[in-house]
């Protein structure tokens, strides 16, 4: 949450509350004292963690990151990663050794036994020079005009510096030649230096902050095989163990794909290896959906399971408890490594290690403390596990278990041993992961409570066992193991349908905005207050709550007294004296009654809560708009002050051509699912009221594929034409099928979502007389929507990509539109990403607007925005914003001003 002098302040803060309670007696000096230390302790070793999680290169280099980027170098060093292939791209991680600036070819090259010093190809030694701005410096100071020569960085400057490489594969020959490159080769790469892409948009996934909790702050883009150049360790490393192991697990992994069709190979190598990678894109969208995914991760269950059946068969084999303890603690981190080691596989590892271990010396302690304690190893062995997801949900899933489940028991003492067991952990389960999850993913199933409960125990305790003893017999029983796979595969077929019939129920999946903190807080402490009133309830209603030396009349003054003089319960309390005690039905015991009325406030606030969770978006009356950075394309939300959700256009990733298919990847970047719906999501909207696709040009209608089908919307308004491709019929008939209601619009609608904000359209002209059919039309741009939004009192222009004849025509016809030059416009959103075929100066003269959005990509091939273009909005005294310089751009409108704030440039700024 806090680092540098913010983390210090509040550090400093929670040390004043320690010694606050220990001067007032709460808590004792003892205590306070080690608390204190350790809160000191670990706020120092987080800062010397960041300190040192920096980038060598431009100190070493005397650059800036800005003036290193997208430099051409050439790298050496170890790869310390697995190498993977996705479609053309291969991704390593190399931890450097030395690095050049410049050269132009493969003009280094590894030698076979490692020396130091390599051989360098036809130009020659790497030369020591050092790189400005105005190009490269010999340290004499004279000037080196040869492209060629580079600044050679010895081991000692940048040792340790870690690199993202990808390479694009060039031709399908190639896949042969980057299998052969493993973990632990040592290698000398060329390529483009660049630094890993931020967050352009509010609340978007941030790649360059993912990288750096890895310690990676560059990417090195080389292109083929050719741009690599790697040589196998000669001697035995550290990494020989994991190099060995990255084997293994391919190796397993291939044997999956020979004992099991697709997609069961797929998922069963998620399930029992931990391997998601090949994981049928559908498949994997179904179980996310039900909150499923756990199951493929590799997690203390699976961990469990492995330590339940070593100790289960070593005990078969007649080995004493000591020695079975001993062998499964050592076989333990073997199923880690063989298992990928994420963070919730570590997790488990350590628990069930340091459980064994324990229970080896007879010190079992309680499972809290063996949490912390693997938590602690983990943290101190690499702190930037705490930002996490999997560390998160894994810890906090296991602890709430802890906490939880106990208070849950006696709730559920009616069902059966083993029913109860298993309600009680999926229940709390659901329950705590509930904050996280929708925190990261934003959306919950109302039937993951139902579907964990179905599916987990059978998947857990057949399909896995079945997996995992068809791939152990595979290469000794080959006829046995194709058998059992077969019977895993009907399993998983059976699975299959049963998570796609339980998508299909409409209104399942809630959409939820990211809480804060403190929401995430207040659901826990209302939580636990709800299960512990209820299990002192449950509890007062199975024994007496008072003991008979407390015991005070009731009724009568005198009661009657037995031998020892004792008074003997009433018996309008109890049955009678001599009989067994049992509680009276009718007879509710006091703390019973404050019990049930704390259950009954936690329950009314944690109602209250989900309820403000639900619905977080508060405007406060005004309207917001918000041009969202999706590249070479236009997305633009639209937020009335009634609480309407519009969304004009999705963008779209542009493809040139049909990719060979050894080419294509398996999950690859489109806008739409991977930018467009998360944000949605992320933002808490859980209803479109209207979509309006200005054309049918992919980057304006690509995106809302993936909306279409991950979220409910009402309308789709658009152009009232047909555009020619697969993925604009696919678009309309996802429509359709999801009960979307299609409107064409023309000149002269308009549309009214409250009575505050209303859309006046101002193009494509009316549909000739008599037209039944929609027409096809393949130039969309001339066609595309065009309206004027009023909202609070403020003026907006939207205009898709229309061209000047489009502009020329609503200006003629400008009186029929109900529209007038004597009303500027506040914000005009530019035409086409500010392309020269558009924004011409009678336009921008007629609606004198205030400021301009120009929705461009980033270094985009087509050269927007134009130069004539920006110099005619100069010209105006136009304000102007630009998606490819500033991200995304969002505005919030009242009626007496319209704020503005943008991702990548700090402060806000506002359109009187």
């Amino acid at each position: 949450m806090f680092s540098g002098y913010k983390l210090l302040i509040y550090t400093a803060g929670c040390l004043l509350l320690l010694a606050i309670c220990a001067v007032r007696g709460r808590s004792g000096w003892k205590i306070s004292v080690v608390l204190g230390l350790s809160l000191f302790a670990a706020t120092l070793y987080w800062e010397w963690n960041e300190g040192r999680n920096a980038s060598l290169l431009p100190l070493v280099l005397g650059q800036s990151m800005a003036e290193l980027n997208e430099t051409y170098v050439t790298v050496e060093g170890q790869i310390v990663s697995p190498v993977e292939r996705d479609g053309d791209r291969v991704d390593f991680t190399v931890k450097l050794s030395r690095m050049g600036l410049g050269g132009t070819g493969a003009d280094s090259a590894m030698s076979a036994t490692g020396a130091e010093e390599n051989k360098r190809g036809s130009a020659g030694k790497l030369k020591d020079t050092r790189k400005t701005g105005e190009g490269q410096q010999q340290d004499a100071g004279t000037q080196a005009d040869d492209p060629g020569q580079q600044m050679e960085l010895g081991q000692e400057e940048v040792a340790g510096e870690l690199i993202a490489v990808q390479i694009t594969l060039q031709v399908e020959s190639e896949i042969a030649v980057a299998g052969g490159w493993k973990r632990g080769d040592r290698v000398a790469v060329q390529g483009e230096l660049k630094q890993p892409g931020e967050a352009r948009n509010f609340g978007g996934f941030d790649y360059r902050a993912y990288l750096r909790t890895q310690r990676i702050h560059w990417l090195l883009k080389g292109e083929g095989t050719a741009s690599v150049q790697a040589v196998p360790p000669d001697s035995w490393g550290p990494s020989s163990l994991l190099r060995w192991n990255d084997g293994v697990r391919t190796a397993l992994g291939a044997e999956m794909d020979r004992l099991f069709h697709e997609p069961h190979a797929g998922y069963m190598k998620g399930l029992v290896l931990g391997i998601p990678d090949d994981l049928d894109e559908e498949t994997f969208k179904q179980f996310s959906q039900l909150g499923l995914t756990h199951i493929l991760a590799i997690s203390g269950m699976h961990v469990a399971v492995v330590v339940g059946v070593i100790l289960f068969l070593l005990q078969r084999l007649r080995l004493t408890r000591e020695t079975a303890l001993t062998v499964t603690i050592l076989l333990v981190p073997v199923y880690v490594l063989l298992s990928g080691a994420g963070p919730s596989i570590v997790r488990a590892g350590i628990m069930s290690m340091i459980a064994l271990l324990a229970a080896r010396f007879g010190m079992l302690k309680d499972g809290m403390n063996i949490l912390a304690a693997a938590a602690l190893m983990m943290l101190v062995w690499n702190p930037y596990l705490l930002l996490s997801v999997s560390f998160q949900l894994s810890f906090l899933v296991t602890a709430g278990l802890m906490v939880y489940v106990p208070l849950v028991n006696p709730l559920l003492c009616r069902l059966p041993r083993w029913l109860g067991g298993a309600v009680s952990v999926t229940l709390i389960a659901q329950l705590v992961s509930f904050p996280l999850t929708i925190y990261y993913f934003n959306q919950f199933s109302l039937l993951s409570f139902a579907a964990n409960l179905v599916l987990v125990p059978f998947i857990t305790f057949l399909v896995l066992p079945l997996g995992t003893l068809a791939l152990l017999l595979g290469r000794l029983w080959e006829a046995a193991a194709g058998v059992i796979a077969h019977a895993a595969e009907l399993m998983n077929d059976a699975t299959f349908r049963a998570v796609e019939w339980t998508n299909g129920f409409s209104g399942g999946v809630l959409i939820w905005g990211s809480p804060s903190l403190l929401w995430m807080g207040m659901y826990y402490g209302l939580l636990y207050g709800i299960l512990y009133a209820m299990k002192r309830r449950a509890e007062a209603r199975l024994a007496p709550q008072v003991m008979e030396d407390e015991t005070k009349p009731l009724t009568e003054p005198d009661q009657p007294q037995d031998g020892r003089g004792k008074r003997v319960w009433a018996a309008g309390i109890w049955g009678g004296a001599g009989e067994s005690l049992q509680p009276n039905p009718f007879q509710m015991p006091e703390s019973m009654g404050w019990s049930g009325l704390s259950a009954l406030l936690c329950a009314v606030g944690l109602a209250l809560l989900l309820y403000r969770g639900y619905h977080s978006e508060q405007l406060g009356g005004a309207g917001a708009i918000s041009y969202l950075d999706v590249g070479q394309g236009d997305s633009i939300l639209i937020t009335t002050p009634g609480g309407a959700h519009l969304l004009v256009d999705g963008g779209g990733t542009v493809s040139f051509g049909k990719k060979e298919e050894w080419r294509a990847r398996r999950s690859p970047f489109e806008v739409g699912a991977k930018t467009l719906l998360p944000l949605l999501k992320q933002r808490g909207i859980h209803r479109l009221d209207a979509i309006i696709l200005t054309h049918g040009d992919q980057d304006h209608a690509g995106g809302l594929q993936a909306v279409l089908e991950g979220m409910p919307v009402s309308a789709l308004l658009f152009n009232g034409t047909l555009a020619k491709g697969d993925t604009y019929s696919k678009l309309m008939n996802t429509a359709l099928a999801a009960g979307v209601r299609l409107y064409p619009v023309q000149q002269g609608q308009a549309l009214t979502p409250d009575d505050k904000t209303e859309l006046m359209f101002l193009w494509p002209d009316p549909h000739k007389a008599g037209e039944a059919e929609l027409p096809a039309v393949e130039d969309q741009n001339h066609k595309s929507v065009a309206f004027r939004l009023e909202m609070n009192g403020r003026s907006f222009l939207f205009t898709g990509d229309m061209d000047k004849a489009a502009e020329e025509a609503i200006l003629l016809e400008g009186m029929q539109a109900g529209i007038s030059s004597s009303a500027p416009i506040d914000v005009l959103k530019v035409a086409h990403h500010g392309s020269k075929t558009a924004t011409g100066a009678d336009w921008l003269e007629f609606w004198s607007p205030g400021a301009a959005v120009i929705s461009a990509g980033v270094n985009n091939l087509y050269g927007h925005p134009n130069g004539d273009v920006l110099k005619r909005l100069a010209d105006s005294s136009t304000a102007v914003y630009r998606t490819d310089l500033q991200g995304e751009i969002q505005m919030e409108v009242r009626r007496e001003r319209i704020a503005v704030r943008h991702k990548l440039e700090p402060g806000n700024r506002a359109v009187e």
